[in-house]
């Protein structure tokens, strides 16, 4: 018997407004609407938005909950915020992972700390259950209770730099949203019951929670809130930022966005091998010298002991062609051997390759006449280290492509900006 795929609170306005759905982590979801390119330099000039209603969300509460996950979590929850690594504290998340005992992912996540004892823990699509039944299979007698609370929230996403802007209107009182609202910090919350709900409320009263994250590398929001409450939210903010340039974007946009900000895809860019030696050390708790882990959690002991080494390494091509990735796919190195295998391979259509050195549209020292045409990148894991500006080819049964291996792919992302310059 085929399952019953899903749909999102949005899903009847997405077909209304002739969108290309596809099953996505088994939710009929929209991969773009007109225009792939546009919906992506939208997010990189204006603003979009995004139904991400898919994914799912964990409530662990209780005096056992900070023990519960920092003994899951990757992260160091006791050492994570900012460059002096600070404790997370009530209105801070951070970014991690689950892992098994062999070191593999589970999922990636988001942690946010809504109070003393109280976590909201945002997770994949269709990973709710798998996570919750991780946790508590590691209650081991801890005070903790767990909600799976799958298709039971609205979420959705205003990413780019006029995502304040055209939020701003909505809000019952911007001005103090907006204060003191760092990379990786929220207020408020989905529950109009909540204490914590005051803080946030749209100009009609209901309660969201604000979290100043996104998975573009742009300046922008995630937002959740009652599922019944979405399709209003998500048609007054289109007609807010009609002079912003505001598209609903697709998953197709969310792709190319996120490899170009290097940000992986759970399950393809990380998934059944050991997390580690990639571009997301932040994601682990290593030590300053990054010889080693600040703390215990479940796949410790076998990172530290591992025998059999890969290495996950983001790329860019010099131009917009592409490979298909996935098993068939092949890395070759000078010498033509197989060293492995394409993860992601996507078109960031917001930079282009200028006399070697790469610009975004958004690069305020891009040359005069500057074009973005759009340069392939993603990741790829191979059998040994490679250094930043190596080159491999890559290659499926059609093209073979020579890519160079890199830190960092789109510059100039507007993610990390001051509050005071996006308003």
């Amino acid at each position: 018997m085929m399952p019953t795929i899903k749909t999102t609170p949005l899903h009847h306005w997405h077909r209304e407004n002739g969108a290309n759905m596809a099953d996505f982590g088994g939710y009929d979801m929209p991969l773009w609407y007109a225009s792939v390119k546009d919906e992506h330099l939208a997010v990189l000039s204006g603003a979009g938005i995004f139904d991400t209603s898919h994914m799912a969300a964990i409530t662990v509460c209780g005096t056992g909950a900070a023990d519960l996950l920092q003994h899951c979590f990757t992260n160091n929850l006791d050492a994570c915020v900012g460059p002096s690594r600070r404790p997370l504290s009530p209105g801070r998340c951070v970014y991690g992972a689950f892992l098994d005992e062999k070191g593999h992912t589970i999922d990636d996540a988001i942690v946010f700390m809504l109070a003393s004892g109280n976590y909201l823990v945002v997770v994949n699509a269709g990973m709710g259950a798998g996570v919750a039944g991780h946790l508590t299979g590691h209650l081991d007698g801890r005070d903790a209770a767990i909600t799976d609370l799958t298709d039971r929230l609205g979420k959705m996403d205003v990413q780019g730099p006029a995502a304040a802007k055209v939020l701003m209107p909505l809000l019952a009182d911007p001005e103090t949203v907006f204060g003191q609202m760092p990379y990786f910090s929220f207020k408020g919350h989905y529950d109009g019951d909540s204490p914590l709900a005051d803080a946030v409320r749209l100009d009609d009263g209901t309660p969201i929670l604000l979290s100043r994250t996104g998975y573009t590398g742009e300046f922008g929001f995630e937002i959740f809130m009652a599922p019944e409450k979405i399709q209003s939210l998500w048609q007054r903010l289109l007609t807010a930022g009609e002079g912003y340039g505001i598209r609903a974007c697709g998953l197709a946009a969310r792709d190319s966005l996120r490899a170009g900000a290097v940000l992986p895809l759970s399950h393809q860019d990380i998934g059944h091998w050991p997390f580690i030696n990639h571009p997301w050390p932040f994601a682990l708790p290593f030590n300053a010298e990054q010889t080693g882990f600040t703390k215990d959690f479940i796949g410790r002991s076998a990172l530290e002991n591992l025998s059999d080494f890969s290495f996950t390494h983001a790329f860019v091509g010099r131009d917009l062609r592409k490979v298909a990735a996935g098993e068939d796919s092949r890395v070759i190195d000078a010498d033509g051997r197989h060293i492995g295998r394409v993860l992601t391979c996507v078109t960031d259509m917001g930079i282009g390759m200028h006399d070697g050195e790469i610009f975004s549209v958004a690069s305020p020292n891009r040359p005069a006449g500057f074009k973005a045409k759009g340069l392939c990148c993603g990741f790829v894991r191979v059998d040994r280290k490679r250094k930043p500006g190596q080159a491999v080819e890559i290659a499926d049964s059609r093209r073979k492509l020579t890519v160079t291996i890199v830190e960092d792919v789109r510059p100039h992302r507007s993610a990390r900006k001051p509050m005071a310059e996006m308003i």
